[in-house]
This record gives structure tokens, C-alpha cells and sequence, in this order.
């Protein structure tokens, strides 16, 4: 029980959600494993955690590259002893209509979100398999769960991750927890990956309304992993009061 002394990867560490959680993580006793694309930025979130008095390494990591997500397991091991939560958070929202015909956007959060996802399944499995213990977080969205136009394929892609964490959680027996959380407006640079210039100062407008901060979903993702071993929280939406 507890967080204190558990070894956390988080993908995508260096910006938004991803770094509030180590940094809230780290701040609570996790040793936390960062992968992010980002040398430079990367390194910042760790030097601030290590400034902050807790332990952090990081690694260069593209989730759309298995080899990345293995190595990134191996440094976790090889750093902690073992692994005890995976967190899935890197994410890329670039959004459109579909009469936009944005097919490279289409593909690349496939690839980040879906594809990117599940490679960081299949290189954590093992470990929590022969650990016999384990917890997978898949950071997901509300787009999932209210459709709206422009966000289709980005809505898709996260509601493929919620299945395969429902799925995953039925297969995974007594040992692994599986969660997924599902935040809503939240103020990151989330629409700095989308390509759509009058998307990006819509959504950006909207974020600047009524966002909360990334903070409020790291929240959610400890409170997830605080819980007994024998406590699986399954799905966590955290979205801002005034958002419909």
C-alpha cells in the first residue's frame, strides 16, 4: 500500500500530465523512470525532482519504437530492483474534420496513442508477469466518452486504449491492476501538436477558459496506485467543473 519506494515509468514525462505525475510522484517516495522524446526537457524534470530531494532517471524514448520501450523497462529494473507501475501518458492530440483530410495526423496518433500504448504493454508484461505484481495506468480523455466533431479519430484512438484496458484487465488475473484515467480540459500543451491553425486557437481558447491544471489528473493517477494490492481501481474521470 502506499507509494513511497515503488518504481514508476512514465511515458511521456517531459511536458503536461505526464510531468506533474512524476514530479507528484517523486515528491510522494516513487523512484520515477521518465521517457519522453525531448533530451533537453527531460532532463529539466529530472534535475527538478533530484533539486526537490527525490530520485528520478530518464531516458530518451519514442513510443512508437519498441526497442525505445525496452530499453526504457531495462533502465527502470536495472535502476530500482523492479518495476511496479507503468504509466501510459504520452499523447498527441492534433484534431480535424475529416473533410480536412489530415491523413498524416490521423496516422500519427494512432501510432503515439493506440500503437505507442501498446508497445508500452508488451514491454512491461513480462516483468509484472514474473513479478507476479504490477500496475498499468492508460492515460485516455472524455473525447472518448462525449463524440464531437473535429476530434473522430483522435476520440477513436482513446476509446481503442479504453477497450484494450478493460480487456486487459480481465485477462490479467489477481496480480496486475489495471486502471485508466480519463481527464477533460486540462491546461498542457496539448494543442501544440495540432496542425489545423484554427483548431489549435479554438481549442487553446477553450483550455484558457475553463482548463484545470495537470496537477488534478496526478492527483487521480496516485490515488490510483495508493490503493492495497488487492484494491484495482479501474476507471478514474477527472475533468474540469464548467466543462459540459
Amino acid at each position: 500500500m502506499g507509494i513511497e519506494g515503488k518504481v514508476v515509468v512514465i511515458t511521456g514525462a517531459s511536458s503536461g500530465i505526464g510531468r506533474a505525475t512524476a514530479r507528484l510522484l517523486a515528491d510522494r517516495g516513487a523512484v520515477v523512470v521518465l521517457g519522453a522524446r525531448r533530451e533537453s526537457v527531460l532532463a529539466d524534470v529530472s534535475g527538478e525532482i533530484a533539486a526537490a530531494g527525490g530520485t528520478a532517471v530518464h531516458k530518451v524514448t519514442d513510443v512508437r519504437r519498441r526497442d525505445d520501450l525496452d530499453e526504457l523497462v531495462e533502465l527502470a529494473v536495472t535502476r530500482g530492483g523492479r518495476l511496479d507501475v507503468w504509466v501510459n501518458s504520452a499523447g498527441i492530440g492534433p484534431i480535424s474534420r475529416f473533410d480536412a483530410l489530415r491523413v498524416e495526423d490521423w496516422d500519427a496518433m494512432i501510432d503515439v496513442n493506440l500503437r505507442g500504448t501498446l508497445y508500452g504493454i508488451a514491454a512491461v508484461l513480462p516483468v509484472f508477469q514474473r513479478q507476479r505484481s504490477g500496475h498499468i495506468i492508460n492515460i485516455v480523455s472524455t473525447a472518448g466518452l462525449k463524440i464531437l466533431p473535429t476530434m473522430g479519430v483522435y476520440a477513436a484512438t482513446k476509446n481503442a486504449v479504453r477497450t484494450v484496458t478493460e480487456a486487459l484487465r480481465q485477462e490479467a488475473g489477481p496480480h496486475l491492476r489495471v486502471t485508466e484515467v480519463s481527464p477533460g480540459f486540462v491546461a498542457t500543451d496539448f494543442a501544440s501538436s495540432m496542425t489545423d491553425a484554427a483548431m489549435r486557437e479554438a481549442i487553446a481558447k477553450r483550455a484558457a477558459d475553463i482548463a484545470i491544471p495537470p496537477e488534478a489528473i496526478a492527483r487521480g493517477i496516485a490515488y490510483a496506485i495508493e490503493q492495497p494490492d488487492d484494491v484495482d481501481v479501474g476507471s478514474i474521470v477527472i475533468r474540469p467543473t464548467a466543462q459540459d
